[in-house]
Formats: C-alpha cells, sequence, structure tokens
C-alpha cells in the first residue's frame, strides 16, 4: 500500500491526502463508499484529502479545505484563492475508462472557497 500524507488537525484528528494520481486512486479505493468527508480542488491538480473521522466539525472542515487547497497546483500556480470540492466517499465512482487518479462525483458537491490569506498562514506554520 502506498503511504500518504498525513496532517494531525488542531482537534487531534488525522487527514490523509494523496502524493500523486496513484496514491489519490489508492486513498479513493479505501474510502469509496464510505461516509468519510473527502477534498478536491475544483481545478484538476491537487491530492484527494479524506478526514478520518466520520463527523468532523465546522472547524476540521475549514483547516482541511486550506491544506487541500495549499498542496493544489491552483495555488502553486496562482497563489490566489482557491475553490475546493467537498463530498463523501459514497458520492464517488470511477468508470474503466478513466484515467488514474481521476474519479466522478455522483452528486453536486458543496464548494468551499479558500481565501489566499488562510493558505498563506498555514504555510507559514507548517513549512514541510
Amino acid at each position: 500500500m502506498t503511504k500518504f500524507r498525513e496532517y494531525i488537525l488542531k482537534s487531534g484528528n488525522e487527514i490523509l491526502l494523496g502524493k500523486n494520481a496513484e496514491s489519490n486512486d489508492e486513498l479513493m479505493k479505501l474510502y469509496r463508499g464510505k461516509e468519510n468527508t473527502i477534498f478536491h480542488t475544483i481545478a484538476p491538480g491537487s491530492p484527494f484529502c479524506v478526514i478520518d473521522n466520520l463527523n468532523p466539525t465546522q472547524k476540521e472542515i475549514q483547516e482541511s479545505a486550506i491544506i487541500c487547497a495549499a498542496k493544489s497546483q491552483d495555488w502553486r500556480d496562482n497563489k490566489n484563492d482557491v475553490k475546493v470540492n467537498l463530498f463523501k466517499g459514497k458520492d464517488i465512482k470511477k468508470t474503466i475508462l478513466m484515467k488514474i487518479g481521476s474519479w466522478k462525483i455522483k452528486s453536486k458537491p458543496e464548494i468551499l472557497k479558500v481565501k489566499k490569506i488562510d493558505i498563506e498562514n498555514w504555510e507559514k506554520k507548517n513549512v514541510n
């Protein structure tokens, strides 16, 4: 099994992130069909991020969205606000024609706008 990036949220709960297309696929296979909260930027080129807790608080959701945004190509390339999709593992599917790392969201995801200042503040505290 591929090793995922792991971050401990301020609450003590963990968030798991894919490192590349292959680990994104592995992570989504682990959480497909489950109730866990998952994040991915609207723009391509982000890790899938999963809160390893079935009932995350709003603070955990916000912190996780910031981490997802900070690790995205959208942030790397544009250094501006980043829009992040929020959905559940039960809402994803993959067909055999989809490339590695790509998944379809079956229902309309919630969209969170992560502010540039929040990403910058997170990066200052988490140099890694």
